[in-house]
């Protein structure tokens, strides 16, 4: 019996000193496991005298549950030891003052576009608005484009039900209708959301547009020039900025160019120009003989992604807080 009690003092000190729950259970396993020491005992029973085998069964059983008992102990020992580590680790300090809410902060199209209003204000230009949703008078007849014109077809516009209707593929309408309600002199920017077909890298079925126009006695394509590079240049701030006008052809313009820019290394397309066709003038009875004018039409989310470097225009529109985040 000696062997007993040796085996449960030795048991009792080694599992005491353990304070890992892995290691305890290996602990456990040289005590009570298969091969463990008690275990072995319980073999050799059947070498002992029949009279003697109750008793010595009954006293390894005895000490198998005070092994376990004590295990038991020492698991809920370590357990809330980690426990008090971890409230220790993650204690929370209720005297300092709560978290407020997050503030938000202006989408990188947004500030583009007030930024674009700005500039053009500080030239003189008012700023006009008109709704999204147009005829086909004033997103194409007015403009004087023919009925025959791509831009007219399913695969560019989308047309409402009723076949009448259309979402404006241009800010152009909100000239025509300024132009019904004020006379010349007129000089405004106009810009919007508007729609197309048209989904990539740098397109999307929606965007945004800024379009330009003044009409006076004696608007020249030089001072559509001087208008536009000036605003180039401050938007970008770029002084040595290049700017040149390619010969294009546009229904509502007439001459007509397409606008690139230049930082020195390749020129990127930035958006259309030229002198308003007379017959869009003809169309609301402004008297083209007396008054001239240019119009043009830049994007303010190319012109976004270039100014904050992102190469993908379907990130402006995914509202990814941890891209949109970078420019708050």
């Amino acid at each position: 019996m000696q062997d007993v009690d040796a085996i449960v003092k030795e048991a009792l000190a080694v599992f005491a000193g353990i304070d890992d729950a892995d290691k305890l259970e290996q602990a456990k396993a040289r005590y009570l496991g298969k091969s463990g020491a008690l275990t072995e005992l319980l073999k050799g029973l059947g070498m002992l005298p029949a009279a003697e085998r109750p008793a010595f069964g009954s006293r390894i059983n005895a000490a198998k549950e005070r092994l376990e008992a004590a295990l038991n102990e020492q698991r809920e020992r370590i357990q809330a030891q980690k426990l008090d580590a971890r409230l220790t680790e993650e204690a929370l300090d209720v005297t300092l003052p709560g978290r407020g809410p997050g503030s938000g902060g202006l989408h990188p199209v947004t500030r583009t576009m007030e930024r674009i209003e700005t500039l053009f204000r500080s030239m003189g230009f008012e700023v006009a608005d008109g709704p999204e949703i147009e005829t086909d008078y004033y997103n194409f007849t007015a403009l004087n484009q023919p009925e025959n014109h791509p831009a007219r077809s399913l695969h560019d516009t989308f047309y409402l039900a009723d076949g009448k209707h259309l979402l404006r593929t241009h800010t152009s309408p909100i000239q025509i209708r300024y132009m019904e309600s004020h006379r010349p002199p007129i000089k405004i920017i106009a810009p919007g959301r508007v729609y197309r077909v048209d989904s990539d890298a740098t397109h999307s079925p929606m965007f945004h547009q800024i379009e330009g126009l003044w009409v006076d006695e004696r608007i020249t394509f030089a001072d559509l020039k001087g208008v536009l590079v000036e605003f180039l240049r401050r938007f970008f701030e770029r002084d040595d900025l290049k700017v040149r006008f390619r010969p294009s052809f546009f229904p509502f313009t007439e001459p007509s160019a397409e606008i690139d820019m230049s930082f020195g290394d390749g020129w990127l397309e930035m958006g259309g120009a030229g002198m308003v066709h007379p017959n869009v003038l003809k169309n609301i009875d402004i008297d083209s003989e007396r008054y001239q004018g240019f119009a043009f039409g830049l994007g303010p989310d190319r012109l976004t992604m270039l100014r904050y470097g992102v190469n993908d225009l379907r990130l402006f529109f995914e509202n990814d807080l941890r891209f949109l985040k970078q420019f708050n």
